[in-house]
Order: C-alpha cells, then structure tokens, then sequence
C-alpha cells in the first residue's frame, strides 16, 4: 500500500508516519531526511545532491524523483509513505509516471486538516529535548516538574527558531500557495480523504488507520 500524508508544517505527518512504520511495516518516505543520507552517502546522486545544498539552490524535482526511484527499488516492506512529497502539482505528475514506470501506484492521499489558529497555538508551545528528541508542549505535555526529559532523563531542552507566530504563519501561506491546490488534484483522482489533524496522536492514528483499512 502507497500513500501520501498531506498538511500544513506542524499537523502531525511524520509522527503518524512513523507510527505506521512501526503498526504496518511501512516504509517512510521524508524528502528532507532522504536528501541528508544522500548528501552523505558518497553516490554519484548524492555527489549531485551535496554540490546543489553547497551552492544554497533548491534541489531539482529530478532528483528528488531519482532518489525516490532508488528508494521504490532497493526497499522492502508493506508499502511507501510520502511525507513532504509532493509539494506541487509538477510534482504530483512526476511522481504518479514513476509510480505507473515501476508497475505500481497510490491507493490513498490522507490530508490532514487544521484550523490554523490552533496549530500556531500549538506549535509555538512545543519544544524538543535536546538529547533524544522527546516532544513536549506547554498546554497538553509539559516538560517534567524535575527539569529531566521522561523519557531519557536530559536536561536540555530547545525550542525551534521558526516556531514562533511571525514564521509560522510565513510557512503556512506557502504551504497554501503550492501544496494546497494537491488537494483538488488528488480529490479528481478519488484519492483524497480528510482526518483532522489536531486531535490527539491516538485519534488521528485511529482515523487513519480507518482510511487505509477501507482502500
């Protein structure tokens, strides 16, 4: 099974991600983290990659799609998340000729929807143990009264840069302007379905989990 998880920068995808990856055996696909292990990677792909970030240039839909063709080859499992692809309709195209290239296809786009004044509130309170990456938030999960994180005992904590209202809202907008009219796109293609993206991590699992069961 091949699906897309589709939201705002804050909605919950790559957490839902890897519960899937762990609940399914799913393969998790980030554009961002893809473009690191490349960049290190010493190929002839990452060579391209690295020489690209050196330059301070965005990396071309053609290689975002060459390392996605490399991932759909030498992976195994029960299927491929894209989390952070596609982006833009261009994008989209590509991605479905690759998918039809390979013999496959997409059996679901799940968007994850928000109301955005909640998801500033939500973000802007969040902040990230330093050690171990445990999430925390100052409304529904404050950091431990003992100043250690729960789950690896760190005392350093820190907060995003750009988790701050100004920011935010600036990556929301963008993320409207070019990723929003996907969700058209993929409506016309039947494959769209709606969860709402600020609910508990167990509810949002649990409709999700609804989504892919009914494909």
């Amino acid at each position: 099974m091949n699906i897309i998880l589709l939201g705002p920068p804050g909605a919950g995808k790559g957490t839902q991600a890897r519960i899937l990856v762990d609940a399914r055996n799913m393969v998790q696909l980030s554009t961002g983290d893809m473009l690191r292990e490349a960049k290190n990677s010493g190929s002839e792909m990452g060579k391209k990659v690295a020489e690209v970030m050196a330059r301070g240039d965005l990396v071309t839909d053609e290689i975002v799609i060459g390392l996605i063709r490399e991932k759909l080859t030498g992976a195994s499992g029960n299927g491929f998340i894209f989390d952070g692809f596609p982006r833009t309709l261009a994008q989209a195209d590509a991605l479905g000729s690759l998918l039809e290239e390979m013999g496959s296809k997409l059996d679901a786009v799940v968007e994850m929807r928000v109301d955005d004044d909640a998801l500033v509130r939500r973000i802007t309170a969040r902040s990230t143990c330093a050690s171990c990456g445990e999430m925390y938030n100052d409304h529904t999960k404050p950091q431990p009264a003992d100043g250690k994180c729960s789950n690896c005992g760190a005392s350093e904590f820190s907060r995003r840069a750009d988790d701050n209202e100004e920011s935010l809202r600036q990556r929301l907008m963008e993320y409207y302007k070019k990723t929003s009219p996907l969700i058209g796109y993929y409506y016309a293609k039947a494959l769209l379905n709606q969860v709402n993206g600020l609910g508990e991590i167990e509810e949002v699992q649990a409709e999700i989990s609804q989504v892919l069961n009914n494909c």
